[in-house]
């Protein structure tokens, strides 16, 4: 399945840069795997990361890049049937704090929803409040716990989901 972006500048907000969001594409990979190790204890082999960019049709996996071409985040979901399991939200340190993740964020909740996906879900470290809070801004509320859910060092895992869009049910994210 090749998925389609038209983002408007409004969806952007990013008036002190221009970013591209897209699609990744096998060209990435290299550039993705440098993010996951710039960013997480554990991250995915590349080759992990080539067969869910290039092989996996249940993935959208998209990308902000710099107008230098350089990657400076990305984000993954599967999409099964109307679920979307985010897999990985990642920024590079130095791009931190410039919205790059919610820009993200929002470009996959309206392609995901526009091809019908209802309700998303995550798990992330119950020790990272910052991306909780993240999450949490979007309409994502926890559902519970998996204990011991990270090899690396035992911790639990929060489980975080959002069903549907809060702004359309009435409710505040």
């Amino acid at each position: 399945m090749r998925w389609g972006i038209h983002l408007t500048e409004r969806d952007m907000d990013l008036n002190f840069r221009q970013i591209i969001i897209r699609p990744a594409n096998a060209d990435d990979v290299k550039g993705l795997s440098a993010i996951e190790q710039a960013c997480f204890s554990m991250p995915w082999s590349e080759d992990s990361l080539r067969y869910e960019v290039c092989q996996n049709e249940d993935a959208l996996i998209l990308v902000a890049q710099d107008t230098d071409g350089s990657l400076m985040g990305y984000l993954g979901v599967w999409c099964i049937l109307d679920e979307g399991h985010i897999l990985n939200v990642a920024v590079l340190p130095e791009h931190r704090n410039m919205k790059i993740g919610s820009v993200l964020m929002t470009a996959m909740l309206k392609i995901s929803e526009k091809r019908g996906v209802q309700s998303h879900t995550l798990e992330v470290r119950k020790s990272n409040e910052g991306a909780i809070r993240f999450y949490e801004r979007f309409g994502f509320r926890e559902a519970g716990v998996r204990p011991h859910y990270y090899e690396d060092n035992g911790e639990d895992a929060v489980i975080m989901w959002r069903i549907g869009d809060p702004e359309e049910t009435g409710e505040e994210s």
